[in-house]
């Protein structure tokens, strides 16, 4: 049997996808994003084609527009139902149409169903949107284009559901039948230093000689197997700003598009003075399910995930103050957790947990949350501990609605803190449960190192707690705001706060904004003035980055269902900006005959993300992941006691390259603990950031057990290690 024309599957089907390729504009830290889809059906009858595939869950897809034989077809958005029907009818009566819409289990996958191509018949799709850019550590802003869509695992309690990841097409990366590319233009007025990325780029072309405008794309033959990271430096730190924007023209004023809309940005700065809390109780809740058994990035030598999370949970332990309380849970297909209750942090129970954690192994099945979290739900919360969750997970959850929600019912006792581990960890898992508390969501993919975000959240978990968070405005009569995302419930040091609102009547010079909260005892306040000279923007981002923020706050309202999904409607309806409840329809109601022949569906294939026992073939030396790579830092850090403090053995000495004859040489109780405090900053001082909570505990301890011999003491560990550590890191 001959088969059709065209490119092929593994499975044989043709794919009439031929290119995907994406602009990015990054102003500051918005992104604007523009995707065009290529398609042609070179097979004998029509078809339609689907194509599922992942998008940030703070995504705000605004556009949507199809060309066929030359003439722009511009989709509407409508209510989901409404389009979905057109959608259906148009095809039934041979008419090519056009659907984009969102998954309704999940606000991180979306489709897009072509109906009706003809035979030889060409089309292309572009779809827009705008996105919040993250702020890293080293306040390099982040940038990510999802391609990696792993299947969803059905959770019990949605069993009956049809995942809509659970039927796409999955080959290996390199034999995808179309092509990929991307190119980025980005643009700030602070200049831009550098742009790195998890996949190879061409240089970087200014094209401004004040570096405030660059240019820069991916190297030539990359696949759509991987997602696309890229992390943009730019030369003067952030700093508060408001920006606002012209309505959209024609817009009813006092409706959201009808009247300016105001972007706020806040950098507060908590300072380490203020002191860090050392109660607490702090549940660490670790996927295990088979999937955390593949590395962290598809490159040969990259870590596998179970592996990086254990050596994240010993660091975490031994970070841990004096005088909490703590618990390990770990969950797949079941669950299981180390302790019935969480227990004081102590000697022994520090020692049992790291023994236990060295054992872990990625071995409960599939990846079902919800169980667990029910269960550290239902113990009672420690007095005067507050409790912090901690969640690490590849995220691969059908319905994350359910866990979402779960996590809401008790934002009042606890803030969670969550990382998606791996490319393809759903954003809307990982982001949502992080907002629904007051926590903070980090993404762990390629090079990051997964103790470095851990520990930066140890470290705002720890910070003292913020209170009674508001807003005030002053502004000349006439002029009101109403604010259109909620007030934040917490606030972390290093972290960007952004907030919009709604101005009516701008007929005035100036105005401020002031962000205030209590902060142990104390009244904080930080002012930014500004402008009040909004600007034209045809594709008013401002607008709709505002428009999805409130989507995203009425989608979490425990408010009457029927009422808050009538709102998120009409705000969508007048934004443009997909919902859950709403999509884009185009139909071509133009051809000069119906389509003739049986229609058939081909579903667009997405990479295949290797499964284990691929990459077992490509670490044939590696025969059991729970054997745990011990590197230097960390064993130094497994011998540190609960209370800070290490203990002159040859365990330790081994470890900082002396004897132990030589160790010997001072018999104070703190020698060995200022040896290993100097050993951290003389050979890891670039990854500092993984070991200050732990130092500081040392730097606690060695004052309480020292006297005025310190200095000398110090003098002469340095001279042992062959290091010049200033004295002052030991507070002289």
């Amino acid at each position: 049997m001959e088969h059709p024309c065209g490119l092929f599957t593994l499975s044989n089907q043709p794919v009439p996808l031929k290119s995907i390729s994406v602009d990015v504009s990054i102003n500051q830290f918005v992104a604007d994003v523009s995707a065009t889809l290529d398609y042609k059906n070179e097979e004998t009858g029509p078809v339609e084609a689907l194509f599922v595939f992942p998008m940030d869950e703070d995504s705000a897809v605004y556009s949507f527009q199809a060309v066929v034989d030359g003439k722009n077809i511009v989709a509407e958005i409508r209510e989901k139902q409404q389009a979905q029907e057109d959608y259906e009818n148009a095809i039934s009566q041979g008419q090519a149409a056009f659907l984009l819409e969102q998954d309704s289990s999940s606000g991180d996958i979306f489709r897009c169903s072509i109906g009706n191509l003809p035979p030889g018949q060409k089309a292309t799709v572009t779809m827009s949107y705008v996105q919040e850019l993250s702020l890293e550590a080293d306040e390099a802003v982040r940038f990510v284009l999802p391609a990696i869509l792993n299947p969803r695992y059905l959770l019990q309690e949605s069993a009956e559901t049809n995942s809509i990841t659970s039927y796409i097409s999955r080959i290996l990366g390199k034999e995808l039948p179309y092509t990929f590319s991307v190119s980025a233009n980005i643009c700030s007025s602070n200049g831009i230093e550098k742009v790195h990325s998890s996949c190879a780029l061409s240089p970087l072309k200014y094209l401004a000689d004040d570096k405030t405008v660059a240019q820069v794309s991916l190297a030539e033959g990359h696949k759509f197997d991987r997602d696309v990271e890229i992390l943009v430096y730019y030369g003067g730190r952030n700093t508060p700003s408001v920006s606002l924007e012209l309505p959209q023209a024609g817009a009813k004023p006092g409706s959201l598009m009808g009247d300016t809309a105001m972007m706020v940005s806040f950098y507060p700065s908590i300072s380490v003075a203020e002191g860090e809390s050392t109660s607490g109780e702090f549940i660490f809740l670790v996927d295990r399910s088979g999937s955390m058994n593949s590395p962290l990035n598809f490159e040969k030598g990259s870590q596998f995930r179970i592996s990086s999370a254990k050596e994240t949970l010993i660091l975490l332990l031994k970070s841990l103050p004096l005088g909490c309380y703590f618990n390990i849970y770990g969950f797949g297909s079941t669950f299981d957790y180390f302790f019935p209750e969480s227990v004081e942090y102590t000697q022994q129970t520090m020692e049992e947990a790291v023994q236990r954690v060295k054992s872990l192994k990625a071995d409960l099945g599939g990846t079902e949350i919800l169980e667990a979290l029910t269960d550290i739900y239902s113990k009672s919360c420690k007095p005067n501990h507050p409790r912090q969750l901690f969640v690490f997970t590849d995220g691969e959850v059908c319905d994350t609605g359910l866990v979402i929600a779960e996590v809401q019912r008790h934002s009042q006792n606890h803030r969670c803190f969550s990382f998606g581990i791996g490319e393809g960890a759903s954003t809307s898992l990982i982001k949502g449960i992080a907002r629904a508390s007051g926590g903070t969501a980090e993404f762990i993919m390629d090079k990051d190192r997964m103790q470095l975000k851990a520990l930066r959240s140890l470290k705002r978990a720890l910070q003292p707690v913020v209170q009674d968070i508001s807003f005030t405005w002053t502004l000349p009569l006439g002029v009101e705001t109403t604010l259109l995302s909620p007030a934040p419930t917490m606030i972390f040091h290093g972290q960007r706060l952004i907030v919009y609102a709604q101005l009516k009547g701008t007929n005035a010079v100036t105005g401020e904004v002031c962000l205030q909260y209590t902060l142990c005892g104390n009244i904080v306040r930080s002012t930014v003035p500004f402008s009040l000279d909004p600007k034209a923007d045809d594709k008013l981002t401002i607008h709709r980055l505002a428009a999805k923020s409130l989507i995203q706050t009425l989608e979490r309202s425990s408010q009457d269902a029927a009422e808050e999904k009538k709102k998120v409607v009409d705000i969508s309806l007048q934004s443009g900006v997909v919902s859950p409840h709403t999509a884009y329809i185009a139909i071509n109601k133009e051809l000069n005959e119906p389509i003739q022949g049986p229609l058939t569906q081909r579903d667009i294939p997405l990479a295949h993300r290797y499964h284990f026992h691929f990459f077992m073939s490509l670490y044939p030396l590696c025969s059991s992941l729970s054997v745990l790579y011990i590197s230097p830092l960390l064993q130094l850090i497994s011998l540190q006691k609960a209370d800070g403090s290490w203990e002159l053995d040859e365990a330790l000495t081994s470890v900082l390259g002396v004897s132990v004859q030589a160790a010997l040489s001072k018999d104070v109780p703190s020698w060995a603990t200022i040896l290993a405090v100097l050993w951290l900053h003389s050979s890891f001082w670039g990854q500092r950031e993984e070991w200050e909570l732990l130092e500081k505990k040392a730097v606690a301890w060695i004052q309480a057990h020292s006297d005025s011999s310190l200095g000398e003491c110090i003098e002469a560990a340095n001279a042992l290690l062959k290091s010049s550590v200033d004295p002052a890191v030991f507070g002289l």
